[in-house]
């Protein structure tokens, strides 16, 4: 049976940018729940619903910025006590609203992440962990990446405080007192994490994570080493992972996974085979805005689950299990309060508009007249991210405004290609530009009526580094813009790996010269993503990468004075020995510089692109086929003459053209990694081949591998 739930909208609060919302304990099974939410304005709200209505239960005055909201209370007690973080100060709640504690943390930071453990407080700024126990200060530990998340194993059944911090450099920290007892690879970036079925499991040593590139996992905290489960994946989904929860929302005696997604998609799972086993999805809900917090729950009706959830824009609204929202077939009756209140929110509604219309008319007059305006800009809250996506080697930029977006004109220095995205909506139309003049790419994003978010999938070029620029305009009076700026980084398709394959054919850079660690590890923060501003603690650093798109490696080891760098790809040794280069002279910094260059490396890479160029050229040829076909399909009834590779292209023509679609310009990519790998591998024997570029153009425009690695071999001999 699929899952049925309804919308109900509950609350409007400010921007929530944390996970701001808590759902109290239940005072008996099946009776409603308090929420509590609290938003960047640092106003803290704790309300039930009656007949439908919030009751606000108290509400404190604005202040500073809420980044989290904890539940807590002694060990082995109901945590019904409300905790928040603002700044670098923890603050404490009765569920009354009387503020019991206040304490000032040593933290030289605002708060990022906390976790509640019976007498035991967790606060987590971008890279300092520390635990304080009865508010003293009891363990710190810097972490060599910076921390989105931090959680802690329940003390009831590990009878340890075993705190777990989910880091940026894919990794989850395991942390005992003060030291670091060992890390747990990821397959992504963690963002979020939550105890798997809100308790750790039956030993209590499972924890789920979310990444910011989409996947959720399972992972057990052993005694001496982690222990990897199931890691959920969905095809085409890339949306980073802001909160998660576990409540039986099915109502099948098993807790269900819920899940919130960044681009405001809801989705709950179910443990059907099993909780060792990849749960299965029953229900998909779109809000079209972010999702900061999830929460399961009963809370609009007595006996009837939902799920809660706020928004980035402050939107507090459920997903009940009510048919149409409504409760029985006495609740559902239009009955004379309920008319009353219909009556008195039309009066409401009808007040606002007279207030609106009278502040603008007043506006207007003011902003014309000879004594000059009073016009300000307003203050714009905007939350954006740039997200390396690894299925396709893209990056999705995501822009959401506070209120609705008017346009968004990107601009970018360097070549860049824009992907279709299928949920958005603007309209996108591109202006000519002057390459000479470091103009690639204007182009803009009309947003219709009341489009508070938008998502545009960007996909660079390695070697090619600069700006990406957006300007987004709101639809606010007086016009104003905003203007976002992101790094485009010359290995922009790399992404962190925890190791490499040995076996690999790898050429070698090594530099050494009079440049600090601090220098050299600056310099590969701005060459490669995903790594950390801060310096490593130690005197050397090994950093591995991956490429997206080739599937290539990067292994850099580097220390003071001196640094190594192999890849199989001898075009990713060319883009750090250029760009490594261009840096050093600019601070005046002389470097011995010697490669290495391993020949089986080309014909490898050539064997890695192989089948990513032979599939794109079929698709190609298919693509160009399925206009002729079904100009014969339009006159002939019966195709059954037709070859059976014809009729899979007329039977799969909108597949092929929108598959064909999402990837423009991909064969002309291949074409240039193929050429950029011929130039290179010549260029480190100094040779310039510039004018047999014809001659590899004409080999892969009738593209076959062995006539392509002969020519290798042959220019190489």
């Amino acid at each position: 049976m699929d899952l049925e739930l309804t919308r109900v909208e509950y609350l409007q609060t400010g921007v929530t940018t944390g996970r701001t919302l808590r759902i109290l304990p239940s005072p008996g099974e099946k009776l409603q729940q308090r929420i509590v939410v609290a938003d960047d304005d640092g106003v803290i709200q704790l309300f039930n619903v009656k007949n439908g209505e919030p009751g606000i239960v108290f509400k404190t005055l604005p202040g500073t910025k809420i980044s989290r909201v904890e539940l807590g209370g002694a060990l082995g007690t109901v945590r019904d006590k409300m905790f928040v973080a603002c700044g670098s100060e923890v603050k404490g709640f009765t569920k009354k609203g009387k503020m019991f504690l206040q304490f000032e943390t040593n933290l030289a930071e605002n708060i990022q992440s906390m976790y509640i453990s019976g007498s035991d407080l967790m606060v987590c700024g971008n890279y300092v962990y520390n635990q304080y126990n009865d508010c003293r200060d009891a363990n710190y530990m810097l972490a060599g990446d910076k921390i989105n998340d931090v959680i802690s194993l329940p003390a009831e059944k590990v009878r340890s405080l075993r705190p777990v911090l989910a880091c940026a450099d894919r990794c989850l920290r395991v942390v005992k007192d003060s030291d670091l007892m060992y890390t747990c690879e990821l397959p992504g970036p963690p963002s979020t994490l939550q105890l798997f079925y809100n308790d750790g499991g039956e030993d209590g040593n499972q924890v789920l994570y979310g990444t910011e590139d989409g996947k959720v996992g399972l992972m057990t905290i052993g005694a001496e080493q982690p222990e990897a489960g199931w890691v959920l994946e969905k095809d085409g989904v890339y949306s980073g992972i802001q909160a998660l929860d576990n409540y039986d929302i099915t109502g099948d005696g098993t807790r269900d996974l819920i899940v919130g997604r960044s681009d405001g998609t809801i989705e709950i799972y179910s443990y059907e085979d099993g909780e060792e086993c990849e749960p299965t999805l029953k229900l998909t809900h779109s809000c079209g805005e972010s999702i900061t917090s999830v929460e399961g729950g009963v809370v609009g009706n007595p006996g009837y689950d939902e799920v809660v959830a706020a928004t980035y824009t402050g939107k507090v609204f459920g997903l009940t299990s009510i048919s149409g929202g409504a409760g029985t077939t006495e609740t559902r009756k239009l009955s004379s309060d309920v008319h009353l209140r219909l009556s008195r929110l039309r009066s409401e509604v009808e007040d606002l508009q007279t207030n609106v219309n009278r502040e603008r008319e007043r506006y207007q007059a003011q902003a014309v007249s000879a004594f000059g305006g009073m016009s300000t800009i307003p203050k714009l809250s905007i939350n954006d991210k740039l997200t390396l996506s690894q299925t396709d080697a893209s990056y999705v930029l995501s822009l959401e405004c506070q209120t609705a977006i008017d346009n968004v004109l990107l601009h970018s220095d360097v070549p860049v290609d824009l992907l279709d995205v299928e949920r958005n909506s603007a309209v996108v139309s591109y202006s000519d530009c002057n390459p000479e003049d470091g103009n690639f790419l204007l182009a803009t994003y009309r947003c219709q009526a009341n489009t508070t978010r938008l998502e545009i999938k960007i996909r660079t070029i390695e070697g090619q580094y600069g700006t990406l620029t957006a300007y987004v305009t709101p639809r606010l009076q007086p016009k104003c813009c905003q203007v976002q700026t992101y790094r485009i980084r010359p290995l922009s398709l790399h992404m962190r790996a925890h190791s490499v394959e040995r076996q690999r054919s790898f050429n070698a850079l090594t530099l050494t010269g009079s440049f600090s660690m601090a220098e050299i590890h600056s310099w590969i923060s701005f060459c490669v993503p995903e790594v950390s501003e801060k310096v490593p603690a130690g005197d050397s650093a090994s950093l591995s990468f991956i490429s997206t798109f080739l599937d290539t490696v990067l292994q850099c080891t580097y220390t003071k004075g001196e640094s190594v760098f192999l890849s199989d790809n001898i075009s990713t040794i060319s883009i750090l020995k250029d760009f490594l280069t261009r840096e050093a002279t600019k601070k005046k910094i002389q470097l011995d510089i010697s490669c290495k260059v391993n020949e089986d490396s080309v014909i490898e890479t050539l064997n890695l692109i192989h089948p990513k160029l032979e599939s794109q050229l079929l698709l190609a040829k298919q693509v160009a086929l399925i206009e002729p076909l079904r100009d014969l399909a339009a006159h002939e009834p019966d195709t059954s003459f037709l070859s059976p590779e014809y009729r899979y292209i007329l039977e799969n023509s909108t597949t092929l053209e929108a598959q064909f679609k999402r990837q423009p310009a991909r064969l002309e990519r291949l074409y240039g990694m193929i050429t950029d790998l011929y130039i290179d591998h010549n260029k480190f024997k100094g040779q310039n081949v510039k004018n047999r570029v014809p001659q590899l153009l004409e080999i892969l425009d009738k593209y076959e591998l062995g006539k392509l690695v002969n020519f290798f071999q042959h220019e190489s001999s």
